[in-house]
């Protein structure tokens, strides 16, 4: 039986509840989501989300620290946007009942890495993104909206050049559903799943990424996967993030050794770009033989620690770590993915009436390296967006890009692997530190475990299907850029070179 809506929206983070909450204004919606509704990254957001609200800031000042951030491929068009438009998103989520902290009637303000102003509101200390999603969902479970959970998105249908709908599996039956729509808005996150050490939960499995490129949208800067430079390294517990806030508060760095040594990496030192400081720590890692290195923020005192981060607080005491008296043992994570879907300012993709927000799209703000919280930004002002589009010229499409790749057609198959063995694979070949050796391998087994995989049938299945398209993205594009640029660090291709100031494209033939 088909299911008709004015907007479908798959995914229920930040950027899907909040399209569906101004999409409700407009017609009929329903929100698709493969797990409960609140079981999504947003929720794992620590830092907070980036805005030039302060006295001593400005949308401009915000405006080139993005575009430092994202060495030379920011679509400056598109950081404009976002940090015009952050004040008014600021509001709306206050009026949808996000309790950002502040300090005697005022909101509190962070410093995070690569910021020069403090412009990083956060709710609850370290829960920003559990209060925005709390928050959001409420209101969403109280609205006009009809919101279907468990249910696996499979296929984008494409009819005459545009998007009418969706193909869906209900996991609790393991049935196929048709939901048609006048408007398809991915907002699926991201693909931290493709690594064996992420901050991402199981969910990120890039659905939205595999499921655009199958249906003709165009991919674009796959190979910029952003890895966390600290999330908590201890034997046997849980991959947990230590937010960018405890360095942006004054937290330092440590090696093995007990040495301090961001100095010698960056003028910035711990508040250098997040690859700098991730490739950093590895380095330093290898330098000593650990396996860690060491956060120390113990020289605060204790009680503005756990005011400002108690969620960090209570889980690493929990896990034997006092942070009010020892440093924190940390290491790199995967964490964002810069590239997705590519996008126009108004969130359209190349398939006429199919649009993504959220880190599925590839808008552009984020270039090679995003900066620090601009991410749940970004999700807002362009869900907002999409919506305007929707009504002002619901019809439109991003322009197809003149020079695209399509993935090669592997010459053989070969039985495709569980979901541990492709994360080992991603990180140890495609990871924080690359060369074209790995990148080869990477591609090559990557092209045969697609081929020869059988047809989704089931949830984990799909998920690995789209890790897999996910992954074949990232390897081959890091492999066609020869270069290290932002997050893309290749040990053979160690400097930046301007001719590859040009992004690597993907479209399906």
């Amino acid at each position: 039986m088909t299911q008709r809506f004015d907007y479908i929206i798959v995914g229920s983070g930040i950027a899907g509840l909040y399209a569906a909450l101004l999409a409700r204004q407009h017609g009929s919606v329903c929100v698709l989501t493969k797990g409960s509704i609140d079981e999504c990254n947003t929720k794992y957001a620590q830092g907070g989300i980036a805005a030039a609200v302060g006295a001593d800031d400005d949308p401009g000042l915000h405006l080139r620290d993005t575009i430092a951030a994202g060495a030379g491929l920011v679509d400056e068009e598109a950081a404009r946007i976002l940090v015009e438009a952050a004040a008014d998103r600021i509001h709306d989520l206050v009026t949808f009942g996000v309790p950002f902290d502040s300090t005697d009637g005022a909101v509190a303000l962070g410093r995070e890495a690569a910021h020069s102003r403090n412009r990083i509101l956060h709710a609850g200390g370290d829960s920003t993104g559990a209060h925005i999603e709390l928050s959001l969902s409420g209101v969403a479970r109280l609205s006009r909206i009809t919101i279907k959970e468990f249910v696996q998105v499979e296929e984008v249908v494409v009819e005459h050049g545009r998007a009418t709908g969706l193909l869906a599996l209900d996991s609790r039956t393991n049935t196929t559903e048709r939901f048609d729509a006048g408007a398809v808005v991915l907002a699926t996150g991201g693909v931290g799943q493709l690594f064996r050490v992420s901050t991402n939960p199981d969910v990120a499995t890039g659905d939205g990424i595999a499921v655009a490129y199958r249906a003709g949208a165009e991919v674009r800067d796959m190979e910029f996967i952003q890895f966390h430079p600290t999330a908590l390294r201890l034997p046997g517990v849980p991959i947990f993030l230590i937010s960018e806030a405890v360095r942006g508060e004054g937290g330092v760095l440590t090696n093995a050794a007990g040495e301090r040594f961001m100095p010698g990496y960056h003028e910035l030192a711990e508040l250098a770009p997040r690859d700098v400081v991730a490739r950093a720590i590895v380095a330093e890692m290898q330098r000593t033989g650990a396996d860690r290195v060491y956060l120390d923020i113990s020289h605060l005192p204790a009680a503005r620690i756990t005011a400002r981060f108690p969620q960090i607080y209570r889980y690493c005491l929990d896990h034997g770590v006092d942070i009010t008296r020892a440093p924190v043992p940390v290491s790199p994570a995967a964490h964002y993915m810069m590239g997705g879907v590519r996008t126009n300012t108004w969130g359209e993709t190349t398939v006429r009436r199919l649009y993504a927000c959220g880190e599925v799209a590839c808008t552009g703000v984020h270039g090679a390296n995003r900066l620090a919280s601009n991410s749940l930004l970004e999700t807002v002002v362009f869900a907002k967006r999409i919506v305007e589009r929707t009504i002002a010229s619901p019809d439109g499409c991003a322009e197809p890009c003149a020079d695209t790749v399509d993935l090669r057609t592997p010459e053989s198959g070969q039985a495709p692997p569980d979901r541990a063995s492709l994360q080992s694979l991603m990180w140890d070949k495609v990871g924080i530190v690359r060369d074209g050796s790995g990148l080869a391998a990477a591609a090559a087994a990557l092209g045969a475990w697609q081929r020869a995989q059988p047809r989704p049938h089931d949830r984990p299945s799909h998920e690995l299907a789209n890790l897999l398209v996910a992954g074949r993205l990232m390897a081959e594009a890091a492999l066609i850029r020869e270069e290290s640029r932002g997050a893309h660090y290749r040990t053979d291709f160690a400097e930046t070179r301007e001719e590859w100031r040009r992004h690597i494209t993907f479209r399906k033939a």
